[in-house]
């Protein structure tokens, strides 16, 4: 199989999976990999094997054609092509939380010389980098990772990359329970959906819709939550994105459960001072626990350098600085301040101050 039936057969294999005819496309894909001679071709069918692997959530599949890509790839000797294939390993590993291995390929890409089109890729590099350092609870390196995808869509006017970047900080700040935040993020991204988005995927609106509802759900509006989630599920449904199908139910699940708990609030209250009444005497276990959820707080910079009270364990308007440490923004409106108290702190030795 030469260039251009190559080219056709991908073409065909793209109208087929957008109508979704999955399997089919699929069928269609595997074979032009069989036959073709064209390297060019072979690495383009890759990356639409890739993709439609991700969606159906096939992620070790994803994975085999990733690193068939690669091998495709050094045989065609361009670095753009490189890096495009080393940016899809990245991605499947992120997909099958290998975050470690993660980082690691998104480094590669970095590194490499490319042309435009390789520096092009770096912010979905840098997104990617940034979900991972998220998956690792390593909170300060993703916002600095997430804040460099979005002024790399910014710079390159990519409204895709944007509105992915959006849904990445709006799960970000629902993990730090600023649930304020996590729900302006995913707007954001509708927004750019509604004005941009004609020719995308419907899968960005689904994306958008999904994060809202877990931003609206964290924020008790639980109506508005499933309203976002429906719609969320019906374009999973349509398209068959089962891992999107996984998470709305997840996400239904909660609501269905919060609006249970709303009913029984006040007798879950009653119970648990009951508790905390009847245990009054063991003094030491509670202390023990106490030292141990303050020195996660500490591994994990998980607290406001002002007031020093913890950040994520309760529902808290933040602010990030340049840097990207976090404070309340209630500390920062107070006290104010020329510079970053953390940065401040961690730059003098101890046994100087």
């Amino acid at each position: 199989m030469g260039q251009d039936q190559t080219k056709q057969q991908i073409e065909k294999g793209l109208q087929l999976y957008q109508s979704n005819q999955t399997e089919k496309a699929l069928h269609v894909w595997l074979k032009v990999l069989e036959k073709s001679t064209d390297a060019a071709g072979r690495f383009r069918v890759l990356g639409c094997l890739i993709t439609a692997h991700s969606e159906m959530g096939r992620y070790k599949d994803m994975l085999k054609f990733a690193v068939v890509q690669i091998d495709t790839a050094r045989e065609l000797e361009d670095p753009d092509y490189l890096t495009e294939s080393y940016l899809n390993l990245a991605r499947s590993n992120e997909k099958l939380c290998e975050f470690q291995k993660t980082i690691s390929y998104c480094k590669t890409c970095l590194n490499m010389q490319g042309t435009t089109v390789s520096l092009q890729l770096n912010g979905q590099v840098s997104l990617s980098m940034g979900n991972a350092y998220l998956g690792l609870s390593i909170f300060q390196k993703a916002l600095e990772c997430f804040e460099k995808a979005l002024r790399y869509a910014h710079n390159n006017d990519d409204k895709m990359l944007e509105c992915r970047v959006c849904c990445s900080l709006g799960n970000f700040y629902t993990h730090l329970k600023d649930y304020e935040k996590a729900l302006f993020f995913p707007c954001k991204a509708a927004e750019l959906v509604n004005d941009y988005g004609k020719g995308w995927s419907l899968k960005y609106r689904a994306m958008s819709q999904y994060h809202m509802a877990v931003a609206y759900r964290k924020l008790g509006r639980l109506a508005d939550a499933m309203e976002c989630c429906e719609e969320s599920m019906k374009i999973a449904l349509q398209h068959g994105d089962r891992p999107l199908q996984a998470q709305c139910l997840l996400c239904f699940a909660d609501i269905h459960r919060s609006r249970a708990d709303i009913q029984l609030g006040l007798l879950k209250v009653h119970c648990l001072c009951e508790g905390i009444y009847r245990t009054k005497g063991q003094q030491r276990e509670l202390r023990n626990h106490v030292v141990k959820f303050h020195e996660c707080v500490e591994e994990m910079e998980l607290y406001c350098g002002m007031c020093g009270e913890s950040i994520g364990d309760k529902n808290h308007q933040l602010q990030a600085l340049p840097c990207s440490h976090v404070f309340h923004i209630k500390c920062l409106q107070t006290n104010g301040t020329r510079g970053c108290p953390n940065c401040r702190r961690s730059s003098v030795k101890p046994g100087f101050v």
